[in-house]
């Protein structure tokens, strides 16, 4: 579920990158950090025990613009890829507001995707988490090599219910942006319902002042629509890395983390 603090109008949103190791979880994350507008970005940081390849996490807090007044944050984190580290990604997953799953498409990690995606669904179920109800976009990520799983395939066995995704080379660059805003547009109009009380806005229900249904869409689309704001010019990558050692700790760094900027006033207008 999202932080809010209804006093300083902050709205922090979670969002897992979730899928085998390896897969391109934290190349995304590095993608987008470094194309972000420093201004509209938070600290890249790095979470690992004495295992770090294996053990951490990134969140990248990004400033993404206003939902009915609230300053919104988007909270990406992604989960260890490796199968034998259960905990911690139940903890990563526990609350979060979208998903992000992140298939290998090299032929011979058929087998790491699907043990992969069925991993999620079972800690979803540990979390009473709903894999139907809760935003999931599929990212085909490796596109750029050859021997490819085809994407009907994946559609086939990972995705039977036709939901949102992208063909991507993160490394690259290509479909990293496309993919983290299917996830936002799928997440926000429910965080908007639950955590805010704002209903969804029919197409045709006449708006106070308005009488033209057209109108009525219109101001809904330009509502929901959150922009990335990226730099005229790529700049430096800057990581922060904390070492950690036990699940407890990194779970209290986690929801620090995640709450740090709430308690942070909003910024008044120039005007």
């Amino acid at each position: 579920m999202a932080f809010v603090n209804h006093i300083t109008k902050n709205l922090a949103l979670k969002i897992v990158y979730y899928g085998p190791g390896l897969s391109g979880k934290t190349t995304n994350l590095r993608y987008i950090y470094f194309k972000l507008d420093p201004t509209s970005r938070g600290e890249l940081v790095c979470l690992e025990t004495d295992t770090e390849r294996t053990y951490f996490f990134d969140l990248l807090p990004v400033k993404a613009g206003l939902i009915d007044n609230y300053r919104v944050h988007f909270q990406l984190m992604t989960v260890p890829g490796q199968i034998f580290y259960e905990a911690s990604r139940q903890s990563v997953l526990r609350g979060a507001d979208g998903i992000v799953f992140v298939a290998d498409s090299q032929i011979p990690l058929l087998d790491a995707n699907l043990e992969s995606f069925d991993n999620l669904r079972r800690n979803l179920v540990h979390l009473s988490m709903d894999i139907n109800s809760i935003p999931l976009v599929f990212q085909y990520n490796k596109r750029d090599l050859d021997s490819l799983i085809p994407v009907e395939t994946f559609n086939k066995l990972l995705n039977p219910k036709s939901l949102p995704f992208v063909e991507a080379s993160a490394i690259n660059g290509i479909g990293v942006f496309e993919t983290l805003k299917e996830v936002v547009k799928l997440t926000v109009p429910g965080v908007k319902e639950k955590v805010l009380g704002i209903l969804p806005q029919r197409v045709g229900e006449a708006a106070e002042g308005k009488s033209a249904p057209g109108a009525v869409k219109e101001a809904a689309k330009r509502e929901e629509e959150i922009e990335f704001v990226l730099p005229a010019e790529d700049t430096d990558v800057r990581i922060r890395k904390m070492k950690l050692r036990t699940l407890e700790e990194i779970e209290a760094e986690l929801e620090k983390l995640s709450r740090e900027f709430l308690d942070k006033p909003k910024k008044p207008d120039a005007s």
